[in-house]
């Protein structure tokens, strides 16, 4: 077949498409083995390099997304810390606040009980002092009176004061005596 083919083509038969002349295999080569040095030299290590900085870019890139995301971590940590620290602060503060308002509740309780014991202890000596006060009146209205009533019994005037006051003082203090011995019994 390949007689077939070389006698095909040294007859002048007609040119076959698929298979080019051999100058321009030789042309095309040399072309071909050119363009693949310059590219292996010049484009290759361009295109290299390029994803070589594009693969450093993106390591980077995750490098700083892992260290912001570290940072974001570290930030909620705080945040928590801080948010547990202002609770129990405030904690704290609402039992100081209790604290404050059952000592002031007290405080007053016991201002408002000594100004009550003050008030009666008040009312006590004013009653005790108009007691006493009623007892000299009368005594001296009963010892008017009986002294009087011993006039009109004895017929004659005691008119005399010191006599007459010593005579009423006798018997009011014998009253008394008797009033104090019949409440012992």
């Amino acid at each position: 077949m390949l007689s077939a083919t070389i006698i095909a083509a040294s007859e002048g038969a007609k040119h076959n498409p698929i298979l080019p002349e051999l100058p321009d295999l030789v042309w095309g080569g040399i072309s071909f083995l050119v363009i693949l040095f310059l590219f292996w030299r010049v484009a290759l290590p361009r295109m290299q390099k390029m994803l070589d900085e594009r693969a450093d870019v993106i390591e980077g890139g995750i490098k700083k997304a892992e260290n912001a995301q570290a940072e974001a971590a570290a930030a909620l940590d705080e945040y928590n810390k801080q948010l547990a620290d202002a609770r129990a602060e405030a904690a704290k503060i609402r039992e100081q606040a209790r604290t404050d308002a059952t000592r002031i509740a007290n405080d007053v309780k016991a201002q408002a009980q000594s100004d009550a014991d003050r008030i009666a202890a008040n009312a006590t000596a004013q009653i005790e002092a108009e007691r006493q006060s009623a007892l000299v009146s009368l005594r001296s209205e009963v010892g008017s009176l009986a002294i009087d009533l011993a006039s009109g019994v004895i017929g004659e005037s005691l008119a005399d004061d010191r006599r007459a006051s010593a005579i009423v003082d006798r018997f009011l203090a014998d009253l008394e005596a008797d009033e104090q011995s019949k409440a012992g019994n």
